[in-house]
């Protein structure tokens, strides 16, 4: 069934672009990137990341765009359009399903970054003597304020997405990035000038040889370059689905926005790791990096209670602006599959999400198992899926003459298609046999369960859909609307 619902479209280049960053940007540039570097050898595993960025998240990011800017679909439409009314549509729903999921407990994360944000602004972290770690405890222990916050969250986002394309997402990426990239830019300053500052500098991009031999540096670096790019999650698909005609994918889609990706994450390493070591602080502290070390430095800083809002503020920014940028792929989806209104879409995708999410609030362990799954086999899983469509169903030659050249200013050779066909499947093959092989021994259940559940997931949902077309295409009979 193909929609007849008229599509919004972007109001100006700098919007999306400011949208795309912005779904790029979130806990996997602020909060994650920094604590990954420390646990990866500094310089060297930017070295790798960096290349990564380029080698795959670019080319993967313009073909993604370019198809759903080619379908001007969302992931169903778009697979429908590629596969035809086959069973093949299902690996659209399995995608649709890993980013329902991913959002259930991604909104946690969200609602984290609410919570910091409004101690920063009663001034919590500025109190004399106080324990960060102890604040962190405290509301990891609480379910109840956990799934609060899970649900001040999804009531943001959901709020947002029902102003639509561009009077929510588009108006709030315009004002909401610039401001985090002036937050981040100030942060990096202020560190700077703090004793021992250079020392952060010098661990981040003095690489360590030895990490960048370790195959564990490159595999860190891919992780992160997925989780920080959305790479085959939809979005850029949907994004681009909302894109004009004759719209620039090459530097839009592609440079411009990894470059901005490389801009934040760089800033978050030039924020973060000058505090670090100015304040003896472990770069290798983990995911209790932001919430527990560099709370507590704030604490001591001269303007700490100023320095402490911009930071958590700008965290809180980031986490909405890619939440957001998740569930349209949901909203768009099931809009045009079900003809709906967007404000109904909108209303039953985020109560989907916020029930879903619900567990994640209430016990980090189902969070932890969830963004194992995913992290390690779903979304690589997704991100083959898409490239294969493009580089094999759909043909990336076709693709690349029909969608990503049109209107660009910067021209793609046909290397690309390679890239696309060859390259980034057989990395996310790679990347899914060396997890299982790596965590089979130390977490069996948990690598065995996963598994199985993908492993079901896959042909249910084609089932789900096959037999979806069949009965639709049978009350077109019974309707007299074929012959």
């Amino acid at each position: 069934m193909t929609t007849t619902i008229s599509r919004e479209q972007w109001g100006s280049r700098f919007g999306y672009l400011m949208a795309v960053i912005g779904a790029m940007v979130g806990a996997g540039n602020i909060w994650r990137m920094p604590y990954v570097t420390g646990e990866n050898g500094g310089g060297a595993f930017l070295i790798a990341y960096f290349t990564l960025l380029y080698l795959i998240a670019v080319p993967g990011l313009m073909g993604e765009t370019s198809l759903g800017r080619y379908t001007r679909q969302g992931l169903l439409g778009t697979f429908r359009k590629v596969y035809g009314n086959n069973r093949m549509v299902g690996l659209g729903l399995v995608i649709l399903i890993f980013n329902v999921v991913l959002m259930s407990y991604y909104s946690s994360v969200v609602g984290w970054s609410i919570y910091y944000a409004y101690h920063a602004l009663i001034g919590t972290f500025t109190q004399t003597d106080f324990d960060t770690a102890a604040l962190w405890q405290a509301f990891s222990a609480n379910k109840a304020l956990n799934v609060s916050m899970h649900s001040v969250a999804m009531l943001m986002v959901t709020g947002i997405l029902l102003l639509g394309i561009k009077g929510g997402i588009e108006r709030m990426a315009k004002w909401m990035m610039p401001i985090l990239t002036i937050a981040l830019i100030a942060i990096a300053i202020r560190g700077l000038t703090l004793p021992g500052a250079i020392a952060g500098l010098e661990f981040a991009f003095s690489p360590n040889w030895e990490y960048l031999a370790r195959g564990e540096t490159w595999l860190a670096a891919l992780g992160q370059t997925l989780f920080s790019t959305g790479l085959g999650w939809g979005i850029a698909l949907t994004y681009g689905s909302y894109l004009g005609r004759n719209d620039d994918i090459p530097l839009g889609g592609g440079i411009f926005t990894a470059i901005g990706n490389t801009s934040f994450g760089l800033l978050a390493v030039f924020a973060v790791f000058p505090i670090v070591f100015a304040f003896g602080i472990s770069p290798t502290s983990g995911p209790e990096l932001a919430f527990v070390a560099l709370a507590n430095a704030f604490g001591s800083m001269s303007g700490g209670y100023f320095w402490a809002l911009l930071f958590f503020m700008g965290f809180f920014f980031a986490n909405l602006t890619t939440a957001i940028a998740i569930t349209e792929v949901g909203v768009t989806t099931y809009k045009e599959e079900r003809q709906l209104p967007r404000t109904r879409a909108v209303l039953t995708i985020g109560g989907i999400v916020w029930l879903l999410g619900i567990p994640s609030a209430l016990d980090a362990d189902i969070l932890g198992y969830l963004d194992f799954v995913l992290g390690n086999w779903g979304l690589p899983l997704a991100t083959f899926i898409i490239m294969v469509t493009i580089g094999w169903k759909f043909d990336a030659n076709r693709l690349r003459v029909m969608s990503l050249n049109r209107g660009a200013d910067l021209y793609v050779p046909s290397l690309w298609e390679a890239v696309v066909r060859y390259q980034i499947p057989a990395i996310m093959l790679a990347i899914m046999a060396y997890f299982l092989y790596s965590n089979l021994s130390q977490t069996p259940w948990k690598t065995v369960s996963g598994l199985l559940v993908l492993t079901l997931l896959i042909p249910l949902c084609m089932w789900f859909t096959s037999r979806r077309q069949n009965t639709a295409y049978a009350d077109n009979v019974a309707g007299g609307r074929l012959s």
